[in-house]
């Protein structure tokens, strides 16, 4: 032993020997390479690996402070409903799970709902937790959804919703399927209000969420590698016994079959959500004097273009003239499609009524 274990008091003794070890959630491990980065560097980057470009989950309250402007947003309180209509128990009582989330997550649910502005124009956001139980969906997010929902046909306002979820609440059970329908009459109020509603599908978004108001909305956006599906991939292998091609359900082989609109890299993903409602709920004042009797019969009293009949020259004076911050995208962000090998590439022509084959391709 030294002269410092012997002499130095203890709380001194510690300071000069002792090591501090970073906290225990100090580093994150990549879902992708299983490279190590600190938290507080992922969170400087939109939780977004820089070694490979992994999107990890975001909560919720993250998820809104990165849409609206300088993270600003007024939560939105939803609607109590029953903690446990079934008196639900399997390895512990369903109240008891529900209070170590909302202590972990500090939210009332699995779903947070805020109002601000994006780029100056109002909007409701609802965005899901995947921390508290899955995201699932029960009674309390159902409620949350369909609030959000008739929050924005309240204000007028275009809605954004970001799906992360497992599906239905098994806690709840039909309880919780109920909210599929629940859920989908909100969706039909916001199109009848003729407002622009856009989903981005995070990773996961699974089951009866994917099966309802996930899948509904006018334009669909994936972030990059998120697992978008009904049922998983293990389950089908298993049912069907056979080997699913690489990256199935993903973001990307969801985009090359026409299931979701784009796939967005999150550190884009704000600017084009801005773009997209910037195009969507168009008012009047994007039209300039010059058009406003070309476009002021096909504007809604709302002010938005969502749903309505638009021919180029109204999309196009809405893009010149207001602020819709539109620019053109590069060639490598374009998504091209490829004519199918083998296929003809001209229709049947006819020939005295008699149908003619077409030709096969060299």
């Amino acid at each position: 032993m030294n002269w410092i274990s012997n002499v130095v008091p203890p709380k001194i003794r510690s300071l000069l020997t002792t090591r501090r070890e970073p906290p225990d959630d100090f580093w994150r491990k990549c879902g992708g390479c299983g490279q190590m980065t600190d938290k507080k560097a992922l969170e400087q980057n939109a939780f977004v690996f820089p070694c490979c470009n992994h999107h990890d989950r975001v909560d919720a309250r993250a998820r809104l402070k990165q849409l609206f402007d300088k993270g600003e947003f007024t939560v939105v309180p939803a609607p109590e409903v029953p903690l446990d209509p079934l008196k639900f128990r399997d390895g512990k009582r369903y109240t008891d799970r529900l209070k170590e989330a909302k202590a972990r997550t500090e939210l009332a649910d699995a779903v947070l709902i805020g109002e601000g502005t994006l780029e100056g124009r109002a909007i409701v956001a609802a965005a899901q937790d995947f921390r508290f139980m899955g995201g699932s969906l029960g009674m309390a997010a159902g409620e949350a959804v369909a609030t959000a929902m008739d929050r924005a046909v309240e204000k007028q306002t275009p809605f954004i919703l970001f799906a992360a979820s497992g599906g239905a609440r098994m806690q709840e059970g039909v309880l919780s399927l109920m909210q599929m329908a629940r859920t989908t009459i909100g969706v039909r109020r916001l199109k009848a209000a003729r407002l622009p509603y856009i989903v981005v599908l995070t990773d996961p978004t699974t089951g009866g969420v994917t099966a309802s108001y996930a899948m509904l909305g006018d334009i669909h956006i994936a972030e990059p590698g998120a697992l978008i599906c009904f049922a998983g991939p293990r389950v089908i292998e298993q049912t069907i016994r056979e080997q699913l091609p690489e990256g199935f359900q993903r973001a990307e082989y969801l985009l090359a079959h026409g299931m979701v609109d784009m796939v967005i890299h999150r550190h884009k993903l704000r600017d084009t959500l801005a773009r997209i409602v910037a195009v969507l709920a168009g008012s009047t004042m994007a039209t300039g004097k010059r058009n406003r009797g070309r476009t002021s019969g096909r504007l809604k009293a709302n002010g938005h273009l969502n749903g309505s009949a638009l021919d180029g020259k109204a999309m196009e004076a809405l893009a010149r003239e207001g602020n819709a911050m539109i620019e053109p995208v590069s060639d490598d962000e374009r998504f091209e499609t490829r004519k199918p090998e083998g296929r003809a590439t001209t229709r049947p022509e006819t020939d005295k009524g008699k149908t003619v084959p077409p030709r096969e391709p060299s």
